[in-house]
């Protein structure tokens, strides 16, 4: 399997001189699969330059696209891929969804001709729709395996596995903590009873769902300073995310979904500590912060 990172930014896309290296487009990552089959992680802003790419290469597509979750970030590129536009082409999405708001919906509501020129109708493309809780099933030959994580909207996270490879995809997570969450009303019950369940540390499942990826790519939107006034935000601190790396035994863990607020010194600095902290704990997997255009092979 082979990574492409189109876009590694949280929250909301920062172009500009001081985020060039690491790149301000949201959250799209290219995973081609042993036989070239294409899978998608998230349609953020960086999925209109990985739709570009893929007209000027003149592929014909047939592709899955899994979201993580419906945030702005993670979709709004999808109304500029490119690939939605041409007959012949099929893509098909795949993520949670509520009682109340339908996965289909979640995609189509930001379409609205009241915000968007064009509906998800009036696309040429077979657009289908699967919609996901925890469970396992099989794509272009490869196995996924999904979990919920700690994030508002039935935010999912994704193992996929082929060829003896494993990739895990937490691109929004927060270290649950069960007294937190006594407080918060953005987190849904079964995620809540999910984490509870643990006898001992909440996070536990997570550690499990990670065991032993060749890649993992987590959530590190802060540092732990900045993660105190930003508790219940749903992101995680690199603190927490190296303990998932270390705990899961996991080979290759890439810092993801960077803070708008941070420029590339800053991702630089965050990088250079955790690895600080890697030798100092004596852990034994490698680490990367996601750049645009980055490329790695797992």
């Amino acid at each position: 399997m082979r990574l492409k990172f189109w876009g590694t930014r949280g929250s909301i896309s920062t172009p500009g001189k001081d985020t060039v290296r690491y790149g301000g487009n949201t959250p799209c990552i290219e995973l081609r699969l042993l036989n070239e089959d294409l899978i998608i992680l998230d349609a953020g802003t960086g999925i209109r330059n990985l739709g570009e790419t893929l007209i000027e290469n003149g592929e014909s597509i047939n592709s899955y696209i899994l979201i993580s979750h419906p945030h702005w970030d993670h979709i709004q590129g999808f109304p500029f891929f490119k690939p939605a536009f041409i007959s012949g082409n099929e893509l098909t999405i795949v993520g949670g969804e509520s009682e109340k708001v339908s996965l289909k919906k979640m995609i189509s509501d930001q379409m609205n001709k009241v915000y968007f020129p064009i509906q998800l109708n009036e696309l040429k493309a077979k657009i289908n729709f699967k919609r996901v809780g925890e469970e396992e099933f099989s794509v272009m030959g490869a196995t996924v395996k999904t979990m919920y994580v700690n994030h508002p909207s039935f935010a999912i996270g994704y193992r996929i596995t082929q060829g003896g490879k494993s990739l895990v995809y937490i691109s929004d997570n927060e270290p649950f903590d069960r007294r937190v969450v006594q407080e918060m009303r953005n987190i849904e019950k079964v995620v809540i009873d999910r984490y509870s369940h643990s006898k001992s540390d909440p996070n536990q499942c997570v550690f499990d769902f990670v065991r032993n990826a060749d890649v993992l790519i987590h959530d590190s939107t802060y540092t732990p300073e900045e993660y105190v006034d930003r508790v219940g935000w749903g992101h995680s601190h690199y603190l927490f995310t190296l303990k998932v790396a270390a705990e899961g035994k996991v080979k290759r863990l890439v810092l993801f979904h960077h803070d708008p607020a941070h420029n590339d010194a800053k991702v630089d600095d965050i990088l250079k500590t955790c690895r600080k902290e890697i030798r100092n704990r004596q852990y034994k997997f490698d680490c990367v912060a996601a750049a645009e255009g980055m490329e790695l092979e797992i």
